[in-house]
């Protein structure tokens, strides 16, 4: 009977390497050798992935929304380069969220909205100077991703 590298070597730990750990669990998945595997920490990274995920969402959401507001705050400033980030995280948001579809339910959580506004204000700020920006999304989802939509001016 052969043995395997899993017989004659110790595995890497999470903590010494993860990319290494990463590579050897996949391994002993596909070998089928299951009673080696780092149940806790594959399930940490599972938990994480999602979390990646929506994180990547908040953030594009929130670039979008800062935009949205520099457009609303500061008109006369409006040119190509507010016009191509818009239309980007638009066109990635919808991608993102159709090879994703559970991260649409975000769109309706109203605490992780106000955490996205929240950061697309302290981006508008950084941006505009301006400080003076509502306290709640004025603006609806289905607005906020759609291709033509902008708010008015103030």
């Amino acid at each position: 009977m052969a043995t395997s590298t899993f017989d004659t070597k110790p595995l890497t730990t999470y903590r010494q390497d993860v990319v290494a750990w990463a590579k050897e669990q996949a391994e002993l998945i596909r070998a089928g050798r299951f009673e080696l595997l780092d149940l806790e920490h594959i399930a940490d990274e599972i938990d994480d992935v999602g979390k990646s995920e929506q994180r990547e969402l908040a953030s594009r959401l929130s670039v979008l929304m800062a935009h949205l507001l520099k457009c609303q705050y500061q008109p006369e400033r409006n040119g190509s380069s507010w016009q191509r980030t818009i239309k980007e995280q638009r066109k990635a948001l919808n991608l993102h969220i159709k090879q994703v579809p559970s991260l649409k339910q975000k769109l309706n959580d109203p605490d992780w909205l106000d955490v996205v506004w929240s950061d697309a204000i302290t981006l508008a700020i950084k941006e505009t100077g301006i400080g003076d920006f509502p306290d709640y999304c004025p603006w609806v989802m289905t607005d906020i991703l759609s291709p033509d939509w902008l708010p008015e001016d103030k």
